[in-house]
């Protein structure tokens, strides 16, 4: 397999080659769980699942480690004007990161460190930069560390920016900085903030930076280089930057390919907490059903933004209806998946081109054209084949029916399908007994008022079949 990958770091695609044969190790960064996820969270986890789905199906053992972020200024902050604790709120909103995975039919990571278990790595590492000249901790006693990002030439290289033009870090008070532009690795414990919210440490009590902690916990788990980073466009900088800076410059190779996805917008703005404008993941599957909405969030290119509205939720959930009443009617053929088919060679050559689920969806479609065209045809044979190829396309995006992991659904997300095609079918037997007594009319107002429910009917060989009108 030859499997092209566009690199954020590169700014160009390239053949992907795993640092060792067989095998591709993956880390993403996860939730910091101080909220909610949104749609715009959770569409990283459904690329990144869609990717591990098809390396999986390629041939490769993936890894996948995808952290929690459970320790944050933000955490502290919401929880304290809560008045509960940090830890209990943090585990609350993992909680419900878990459903929402869950509820889009994503895989669990192989792995999900939580920071908060990792300290003792994230010290030893900060030990090493300050060892290696790349960070200091401040001469004002506040035991914060930083990085010094003057230190380190290639510094603004995954953003393609130059240190003079970039703005100071803002998380930390840039009192014990050399540079404004300097960012945290320690942030000492400070009056006011819980106990239990710092651990001990060489510089004194605190709790580490954000950057440091994926550095660390992707070291852990995958060792000093891995083969794929990513995570959200938005990460890029300054996230992603400073822990690739404070990787290298600790002597580590650290991730070889990086890979991020577009946002999710509404009304042409970054989804996000602080604009108060997320689709909490947790309403939106109460509204469409979730297939629907992960079919929303893997039909474009992960590369393109995706503009959030009921309209395309809607056109989501209209295309699955498409796909399930083929399969639907292919089963009630006869087809079966006991024999595999292999993916389309069309369907392969999409996905290795950097992912590419607009084309790999084309190639889906035109299988289900053919396999309609050959259920109305009577060609048994023909319609069981794109049948199958299908399923198989599928189960790679995540989106067959018959994943167990749909079954996982919440108690209101009732699949109304086999319902809607007893009554349709019933409606037809009723049709095919008027034409057999030459009733037309009876016949003809049945047929239309299908037809006004946006029904269409075909009549076959073996008798009509129904399905949504194109």
């Amino acid at each position: 397999m030859s499997f092209r990958l566009y690199d954020s770091a590169t700014r160009q695609l390239d053949d992907f080659v795993p640092l060792v044969s067989g095998k591709v190790s993956i880390y993403h960064c996860g939730l910091t769980v101080q909220s909610a996820p949104h749609l715009g969270h959770i569409r990283k986890e459904v690329v990144f699942d869609v990717l591990r789905r098809w390396l999986t199906w390629s041939g490769y053992e993936v890894t996948v480690i995808a952290n929690v972020t459970d320790i944050d200024d933000k955490i502290l902050s919401k929880s304290a004007a809560q008045g509960t604790e940090w830890f209990s709120l943090a585990y609350h909103f993992e909680r419900e990161l878990h459903e929402a995975y869950s509820a889009l039919g994503c895989l669990p990571p192989t792995y999900e460190p939580r920071a908060t278990g990792h300290i003792p790595e994230m010290v030893e590492l900060i030990g090493t930069l300050i060892e290696r000249g790349h960070a200091y901790p401040a001469p004002d006693g506040s035991g914060d560390v930083y990085f010094d990002v003057q230190s380190w030439p290639q510094y603004g290289e995954l953003s393609n920016q130059s240190v003079a033009n970039m703005e100071p870090a803002e998380d930390a008070d840039p009192r014990g900085k050399r540079d404004p532009r300097d960012f945290a690795l320690w942030k000492g414990h400070k009056d006011g903030e819980p106990g239990t919210a710092s651990w001990p440490a060489p510089w004194g009590r605190g709790r580490p930076g954000w950057h440091i902690e994926c550095s660390a916990m992707a070291g852990k788990y995958l060792g000093d280089t891995f083969d794929i980073h990513g995570g959200g466009l938005d990460l890029r900088f300054p996230h992603h930057e400073n822990e690739m800076a404070q990787s290298r410059a600790a002597g580590r190779g650290f991730a070889n390919h990086w890979m991020h996805n577009a946002w999710v917008t509404a009304a042409g703005e970054k989804m996000s907490k602080s604009l108060g404008n997320g689709a909490l993941v947790s309403e939106v599957v109460q509204r469409y059903p979730p297939r629907a909405v992960r079919y929303y969030l893997v039909a474009p290119h992960y590369r393109s933004s995706i503009e959030f509205s009921d309209t395309s939720l809607d056109e989501a959930a209209a295309s699955l209806s498409r796909i399930d009443n083929f399969l639907n009617r292919a089963e009630r053929d006869g087809a079966t998946t006991d024999d595999t088919t292999q993916i389309p060679q069309a369907f392969a050559d999409a996905m290795n081109d950097d992912l590419g689920t607009p084309g790999a969806l084309a190639v889906l479609y035109k299988h289900l054209r053919d396999g309609n065209a050959a259920l109305n045809d009577g060609r048994h044979d023909e319609s069981a084949e794109a049948y199958r190829s299908v399923k198989a396309m599928l189960g790679v995006l995540g989106l067959d029916p018959a994943d167990p992991i749909w079954s996982q659904r919440s108690a209101g997300d009732t699949d109304l399908s086999p319902v809607i095609d007893s009554l349709v079918r019933s409606l037809l037997e009723q049709r095919a007994t008027a034409r057999a007594a030459r009733d037309w009319s009876t016949a003809d107002a049945i047929r239309d008022t299908l037809a006004a429910a946006g029904l269409q009917i075909d009549d076959t060989p073996s008798g009509a079949t129904w399905s949504l009108e194109k």
